[in-house]
Parts: C-alpha cells; sequence; structure tokens
C-alpha cells in the first residue's frame, strides 16, 4: 500500500470522529486507530482471553511481564496508560538518545511517551492526562501486548 495513501487516511482519521479504520487493497491490508482508542471487537476479544486464563484470584484487567493492575485496584487502573496494539517498545527515538520519559517527569496531556513498532511502522504513545510518572512497567526493547500497562501516571 502506498505510503501516501496511508498518510492520507490517518489525516482522515485525525478530523474525523472515527476512532478506528481498516482498508483492505487485495492481500494489503492496514488499521489505524487512534492513541488510546479500543475498538469494541478488540475490547471484547481481549476481555474473553482474560476470561480464558484460570486464576485462583479474581480476574485482573492486565497481566504481562509479572506487571499486575488488579481489576479492584481502579486508581491503577486509572492512572496506567496502556499500550493500544501489540508491538515492540521503545523508550527513545533512537538507541543512541535519551529517553522519552523517566521516573519522577512531568507530563502533560499529549507529551510523546514512548514509541511501539508494529509492522515496521513507529507509533508514538501520548500522555492521555498530565501528572507525574509514577513508574514505568516496560524495558526498552520488549515486546508489548495489547492492553498492557505501560506507565503509571499519577
Amino acid at each position: 500500500m502506498d505510503v501516501r495513501k496511508v498518510k492520507k487516511l490517518i489525516e482522515l482519521l485525525e478530523e474525523s470522529n472515527i476512532g478506528e479504520i481498516e482498508i483492505t487493497e487485495g492481500e494489503e491490508s492496514v488499521r489505524i486507530s487512534r492513541s488510546g482508542y479500543v475498538s469494541p471487537s478488540a475490547q471484547n476479544q481481549h476481555l474473553q482471553m482474560q476470561h480464558s486464563v484460570p486464576t485462583a484470584t479474581p480476574a485482573p484487567a492486565v497481566i504481562e511481564n509479572n506487571n499486575v493492575v488488579d481489576a479492584k485496584d481502579s486508581k491503577n487502573i486509572e492512572n496506567a496508560v496502556i499500550s493500544p496494539m501489540v508491538g515492540t517498545f521503545y523508550s527513545a527515538p533512537s538507541p543512541d538518545a535519551d529517553s522519552f520519559v523517566k521516573v519522577g517527569d512531568k507530563v502533560s496531556q499529549g507529551d510523546t511517551l514512548c514509541i511501539i513498532e508494529a509492522m515496521k511502522m513507529m507509533n508514538q504513545i501520548e500522555s492521555d492526562k498530565n501528572g507525574i510518572i509514577k513508574e514505568i512497567l516496560v524495558k526498552n526493547g520488549d515486546p508489548v501486548e495489547f492492553g498492557q500497562a505501560l506507565f503509571i501516571i499519577e
């Protein structure tokens, strides 16, 4: 698919109230979603996967890399920045650059927190709230899953 078409789709998404768009041309397809947007089908699929995992405690909201955000702990869920996609987590724009954020940094809504590489595309993940980075739950270069907690912002 032509890069110009993908850029145009991104512009259309930003100008509209649509949260996600998926286009298929022949064997190629592209899905573009707003940062923090979770499609109803993906959210439903994620919830189904959670309930299929046997556990002795109440079903957690997110389990990945031993980062558990318990469903009862609504404060952590509200303060967590959740990965909107599957990919590879990068804390900096390049290997020799400083990290976008560190624990203790003050962030504003819209500030870039990290990059998630998915299918050779670099996706900037932005803060959806103002606050201070209390915890970074993922290491540079780690794979991340859809719905995984990446940061805690208070």
